[in-house]
């Protein structure tokens, strides 16, 4: 596979690495950007980058909390600047209000809004603004409360990061702060035992090429029954610690030894969900290089 000039960008951005490492990295794994990630992390070269990290889109996060369930819908745009229209607002708080009485998004584009199918409002709000806008996903939490948080807010209840969290017992607050710790963490699961196999196999892997190849390149090397038992063990608890929300270090500790469980546990509730959605992870944004968009350009 021919590695582009495109892809090393894209590598360097997620990762921090050198022009060469990066182009090196591509050419070993034969084009496959995570490879190249995994490749880069095994030699010490690059830290961990999740996918959401490389992407980008526009649009909105809508966020509500009605009763014991809190929503969260994502609406997407072509630009950033819709994102401050007025009428594209009105869309997402209309959408995201809506929600609250939706099982899932496919059920939420059909649902009646305002006297018209989602769907339609969508379609006719692109007629008025001009610009193409996309429904993209919704998700929800329910618990005996449920807290929301909106990062880089827009406007009241929507912006570029929604949060939800939900808990088991009566909150004294703790959950909005929780919600802010999702926010600035962004957590892959709630716990060890939700953490999606595949991660934790992938990261295990990463783990021990690189306990492996630093042993072995040591000048004092240690027994491998050490690598095997402690070295990797150690990494892979860290790497569970700081994935997971109930084993991070609660950001809001002043003295940042108190994990997000153990806040929970004092203030005597249990986190049972939480929601992270951000606008346009997960989506690839085309892009082309400045040559080519210039070309474009004055083609008209």
């Amino acid at each position: 596979m021919t590695v582009t000039a495109q892809m090393v960008k894209e590598l360097r951005d997620s990762t921090g690495a050198g022009m060469m490492d990066a182009k090196k990295a591509l050419v070993e794994t034969n084009g496959d950007m995570d490879a190249a990630v995994d490749w880069l992390r095994t030699k010490g070269l690059a830290k961990a980058a999740k996918k959401a990290d490389r992407l980008a889109a526009e649009g909105l996060v809508g966020v509500m909390v009605s009763g014991h369930r809190g929503v969260a819908v994502e609406v997407n745009s072509e630009t950033d600047f819709v994102g401050k229209n007025a009428d594209f607002q009105t869309l997402v708080r209309n959408i995201t209000k809506t929600a609250v009485r939706c099982a899932d998004v496919e059920e939420l584009k059909a649902a009646d809004m305002n006297g018209v199918p989602v769907a339609t409002a969508i379609a006719e709000t692109v007629a008025v603004i001009g610009e193409n806008m996309t429904l993209r996903r919704m998700a929800s939490v329910e618990g005996d409360h449920v807290a929301s948080y909106v990062h880089n807010a827009a406007t009241d209840g929507m912006g570029r990061i929604g949060v939800l969290v939900a808990v088991k017992g009566t909150d004294n607050g703790i959950a909005k702060q929780i919600a802010m710790h999702v926010a600035a963490t962004n957590p892959l699961a709630l716990s060890e035992a939700d953490l999606d196999p595949a991660i934790v196999e992938r990261e295990l892997a990463v783990q021990t090429q690189k306990a492996l190849e630093e042993n072995a390149a040591s000048a004092k090397p240690k027994p491998d029954a050490v690598i095997q038992n402690n070295i990797i063990p150690g990494r892979m608890k860290k790497f569970l610690a700081e994935s997971t929300l109930m084993g991070q270090v609660f950001v809001m500790d002043a003295e940042g030894k108190m994990t997000v469980a153990d806040a929970a546990r004092q203030a005597g509730v249990e986190v049972i969900g939480f929601v992270r959605m951000a606008v346009g992870e997960g989506i690839e944004k085309a892009t082309e290089d400045f040559a080519a968009e210039v070309a474009k350009m004055a083609q008209g």
